[in-house]
């Protein structure tokens, strides 16, 4: 349906963490619409199978299934080889996999500190260290971070999470500039309240309405709206954005009171 737009990823192949369920699932679902082969990973096997097996069916192209606690330094290295063994190549990274474990400063465990660390920050500069040279050699390539508005923002019990997706802006500005010659761009997606497993399991409903009400639209956003600005951005109708952070939150972060 993309072919005869700037949007089409036919000839193109995608590895997106995280992407068994939620966010990572939608962008994994309309790149595959678009016409890439695309491996999704998860720490589940089975999961991992039965969302590859569902997004093929959809979609007719290659959906490869992949298992790994990208959490872990060699469980990222083993992915990204991993990927590349079974399409050949890997041209777009989205690095989505992430978590939330809330806890003030003063009260944070050194144990979730350090996995989130792993988790959200680390497991990106690993799997960009290690897909980038390919994209080098072929002077193409798309990397996307998932970063959050908590990035931006922040409540007080949220240091860790708010930390780590900071980390990535950072490090978006770095490497959009080491591999912008190389025809690679490189962005953050930062979605405000999306209704995801994480956040569903971790707020009460108090939150949630909170969150909600300070939407510009009243509402929690649903994974399939985040997905077309993940295909803009792995697409050569974004060619022309790298080192950027764009914000997909429902208007969020336009409030002051």
């Amino acid at each position: 349906m993309y072919e005869s737009t700037p949007f089409h990823l036919k000839g193109r192949s995608v590895l997106v963490t995280g992407g068994t369920r939620g966010l990572g699932k939608e962008m994994a679902r309309i790149l595959a619409q678009a016409g890439a082969e695309v491996a999704i990973c998860g720490r589940n096997e089975a999961q991992a199978r039965a969302s590859a097996a569902e997004l093929a069916g959809e979609t007719g192209v290659r959906v490869e299934a992949l298992a790994a606690d990208v959490g872990k330094r060699p469980e990222a290295e083993r992915l990204a080889r991993e990927a590349v063994a079974r399409l050949g190549k890997v041209d777009i990274l989205i690095s989505n996999a992430g978590w939330n474990v809330p806890q003030p400063a003063d009260a944070i465990r050194d144990a979730d500190w350090d996995a989130l660390l792993e988790l959200n920050v680390t497991s990106s500069m690993v799997l960009t260290r290690a897909l980038a040279p390919g994209m080098k050699e072929r002077r193409w390539g798309r990397i996307l971070y998932t970063s959050s508005i908590m990035a931006l923002a922040s409540t007080g019990d949220r240091v860790a999470y708010s930390t780590t997706k900071a980390a990535l802006h950072g490090m978006v500005k770095a490497n959009a500039l080491h591999f912008g010659p190389h025809g690679i761009t490189v962005n953050c997606l930062a979605p405000g309240p999306f209704a995801t497993e994480m956040p569903m399991t971790i707020l009460t409903e108090e939150q949630k309405q909170r969150f909600a009400s300070r939407t510009a639209l009243g509402r929690w956003g649903q994974p399939v709206e985040l997905a077309p600005v993940a295909l803009l951005l792995a697409s050569d109708a974004g060619a022309y954005i790298t080192g950027s952070v764009l914000v997909v939150d429902g208007g969020v972060t336009i409030r002051m009171f």
